[in-house]
């Protein structure tokens, strides 16, 4: 199997489980072409929260993804990792 398919079930993996741990606005993977890190990339967009909660953290941590700076808006918490 190829890196990119590998890193790219990494990132649907860590959506979906973030998706049943918080709530969420949005959850994107997108394909390096479209995403803005030239990576995989997951997108997310968190209701109702300040700051990235740890449930997030941590399924990120365990997809071996890195999380990217992003500026928090005011009624959610943009969220975008990348493998």
């Amino acid at each position: 199997m190829s890196c990119t398919v590998e890193e790219r079930k990494r990132v649907r993996r860590a959506a979906r489980a973030i998706q049943k741990e918080v709530s969420t606005e949005s959850v994107d993977v997108l394909a390096p072409s479209a995403s803005q890190y030239s990576e995989w990339t997951l997108d997310a967009v968190l209701r109702g929260s300040e700051g990235v909660p740890p449930e997030v953290l941590r399924e990120l941590a365990l997809a071996g993804l890195t999380l990217q700076p992003t500026p928090s808006q005011a009624e959610s918490q943009h969220v975008a990792a990348t493998v």
